[in-house]
This record gives structure tokens, sequence and C-alpha cells, in this order.
């Protein structure tokens, strides 16, 4: 094989040599040659490229082909959401989905050619990661035993829901969505939209207590999968790259409007959050539509594309997001800057900024600027406050404490403004 070739994958399987390929294929797809005369012009097609992508486990950096005893095992990656694709060796098998306990997040699949069927971790929005053993006679997934249950992998008496949302591009944007089952939807709930949308990185389910704690009380939970990430590799990444960075911000806004437009909220109970990139897609969410959101937390946010590049991590970020140096990546780099497209005497919502003194990745001061300069150009009362954390960085080398109280901290804000009544002070007038 050659470089041009571009082979990401293979496995053998006696004088078969299946490959995974990404030539003239985004999402790629798995061929099959001989092993002692390999022709990749001639080679068969054996997964052809569709809408999931194929690919491993992306935290863990896994190969997507799976050689057992039996078959080939191809995972897939569908708009965040693990797939395993079964070829069999036999040709009196047709081929198939190995059928997942539960819609989620994979990693650690493992087979082994020797014996028959695969192993894999699962976890989802609701249910803590745990270890299943597909078997191929039974066509089923069992809990192997291998980890004990805790008192709080599962949370019941919930409902998530996957569906997808069009952008004003017309692309189909992943959204899920998690509330309490029996949820009245007649917008008054306090509902969180979370996103990321760089560096090619998906945002996959997960079981978190943040999460938990927010659905218990009765809020929404939903992820905007916005172009940028890698829910659909790179192609979904390029989506949301430089020239083509606003998508990200007008693919969250897409999902804003379709929770206010089904009932599921309103703009009064409507609530973003962004982390570090993240803080381009809610920042410039909010900037373009403050009407949409009752309150923002940005942490560690990119705020000030411009300056960003003479901060010590800002040269490394250049590849994602682009060069002041030159006059065209300039002008890409304001559209997407934040804090050069706050105006005056704009009816921001409330805004929480959170920064830690320490931080290596963005400089603490991008947060305080920011703040200082929503606070004198918002015309309305809503609170613009800065949290400044004199002990963590970048998210990363906090105790479990200080965890747990930036979450509090974040929670409590977002549930104040957005009108959970368990939340608010004990005088009236304080929410604005």
């Amino acid at each position: 094989c050659a470089p041009s070739d571009d082979i990401t994958d293979a496995a053998v399987h006696g004088d078969d040599l299946y490959l995974v390929t990404h030539k003239n294929t985004p999402r790629y797809k798995v061929i099959r040659t001989s092993l002692k005369n390999p022709n990749l012009a001639k080679a068969t097609v054996v997964v052809p490229a569709g809408e999931a992508v194929i690919s491993g486990s992306y935290m863990a950096g896994e190969g997507a082909l799976h050689l057992a005893q039996d078959a080939l095992y191809v995972q897939q990656l569908d708009g965040g959401l693990g797939r395993i694709r079964r070829i069999p060796f036999r040709k009196s098998e047709k081929e198939s989905y190995v059928v997942l306990p539960f819609d989620g997040t994979l990693a650690d699949v493992t087979a082994d050619s020797r014996v028959p069927g695969l192993l894999f971790s699962l976890t989802s929005w609701t249910k803590a990661a745990r270890p299943f053993a597909w078997n191929p006679a039974t066509r089923h997934a069992d809990d192997p035993g291998l980890q004990p249950k805790g008192a709080y992998d599962e949370l019941t008496g919930v409902v998530v829901q996957e569906t997808n949302v069009k952008a004003a591009d017309g692309m189909l944007i992943p959204l899920s969505i998690i509330h309490k089952k029996g949820l009245k939807m007649d917008g008054s709930h306090p509902t969180w939209l979370n996103g990321y949308g760089a560096y090619g990185i998906p945002s996959l389910s997960g079981n978190s207590p943040l999460v938990t704690a927010w659905v218990e009380r009765g809020g929404i939970y939903a992820v905007a999968h916005v172009r940028g990430g890698g829910e659909y590799d790179e192609e979904w990444h390029q989506g949301g790259y430089k020239a083509t960075k606003p998508n990200t911000c007008h693919d969250f806004i897409a999902c804003a409007e379709y929770l206010i437009t089904r009932n599921y909220t309103s703009p009064r109970h409507l609530g973003g959050l962004g982390i570090s990139a993240g803080g381009i897609l809610i920042g410039r969410a909010m900037t373009e539509r403050p009407d949409l959101f009752r309150a923002v937390g940005i942490a560690v946010g990119l705020t000030d594309m411009l300056r960003f590049e003479t901060t010590a991590n800002g040269v490394p970020n250049i590849p994602e997001f682009g060069s002041v140096k030159t006059e065209e990546e300039f002008r890409i780099l304001h559209r997407m800057s934040v804090y050069h497209h706050i105006r005056d005497s704009t009816n921001y919502p409330a805004v929480l900024l959170a920064t830690g003194i320490n931080d290596p990745r963005v400089d603490p001061w991008l947060m305080a600027k920011m703040t200082a300069r929503l606070q004198a150009a918002t015309s309305g009362s809503r609170p613009v406050l800065l949290r400044v954390d004199y002990q963590s960085s970048h998210g990363s080398g906090v105790t479990k404490q200080q965890r747990m109280e930036t979450y509090a901290d974040a929670i409590s804000f977002l549930f104040w403004q957005l009108g959970h009544v368990e939340f608010q002070p004990p005088w009236p007038g304080c929410q604005d």
C-alpha cells in the first residue's frame, strides 16, 4: 500500500486482507483483497461508505476492524452513537448489525481470531459504562459479571430522544434530548443546551452526575452535535472549521429554535453552555441571537480570536482556527471572535464566565476582558459574573471537591436564571 491509498486499519483472515480506506470516501469504506497478491484497484468493497462513519473508539484511539473466529466486526459512529457491523466468514450467513443492549458510546471493543464473538464496553446518557459479551450463537449481548453494579449506575424514569434538526443550509444536525418521563411539553422547563464543535472531537454520550442532578430536578438536558466536531469524522470537522466556522454557531441556534418550537422550553427558560473552544459556539450564538437565551455559561472559553494567537497556546491553534497574519484568515478569525461582536445597548442574557488562574491553554485575561465588555454593553439588568478559581487550570489538575463546587455553581446559576423555584432568592426582584 502507498500513502496515497490512505489506509487507516487492516485485518487478515486466511488469504483475505481487509483494509479501511479514506481515499475518496470521507466516511471511509472497508475493502478486501488477496494477502498474497494484493491489488487495491480490483479490491472488493465489503462495507461501502454510508451515513455512518467507519471508526474505532475515539477516546481510546482504537481501530475499526475487530477480527473474531466467526466474523469481521466493523465499528462505526453514527451521529455520536456507536454501531457494530458483522461480516460473517461463512457464505451461508448474511451481514447484519450487532444488536446492542442500548444506544450509546462504545469503547474497548475486543475480538480474538481464536474465539467467536466479541467484548465491548457501552455507556449512554443514562447508564454508566459496563462490559458486555456478544455471542453470535444466541445473537445476544450479555453482561459477563466482571464489574459490580453501583447504586447510581443508571438514571431511571428518564426519556432519551435522538433526533435530527435541519440547519439553515439544510444539513441535518443530530440533537440528543434527555428529560424525565411524563414531562408536559408546555415550554416551561429549564433547559440546558450543550455543545462544542471543534478539533473534530465528537460529543459522545456518557453517564454524568452533573446531567443526573439537572434532569432529576426537572430540567431538560440537550446536546447539539454541531459541525466542527467529529460525529461524522473529518467531513463533519471541516464543516465547522476556519471559513466554515459560522456553521457551528448556526447549527447550535437551529437546535435551540427546535427546542423552543417543539415546546420543550422557551427563551425565558433556555440556557446554553460552552467550554474552551465551545466558548466560540455559545458566545457567537449569544451575540447573534441574544433573544433566544435567558442564561449563558462560558467556561475557560475562547472569546477574543484576534488576540488569542499572542498567547502561549495561540500558535498551536493556528491550524484549527487560522492566523491574524494573513488578511483572509484575519477576516475568518474576526467573524468567529465573540468579543468583537458584542454590541452596546443590547439586552444580553445573564452570563456566568469562569476561568482558572493557572490555565495554560486559555489565558485568564480572556474571560476577564469578555466579562468587562459584556458588563459595559448590556442594556438589561441581568447579571454578568466572573468566577475565578485560583487553584485550577483548564479543567485538569483539580480535586474532586473543586470540581463539585464548580458544577454546583454552574447548575445553580442556570437554575436560578431559568426560573427553577427551588433556586430563587428569598426576596423578590433578584432573578434579574
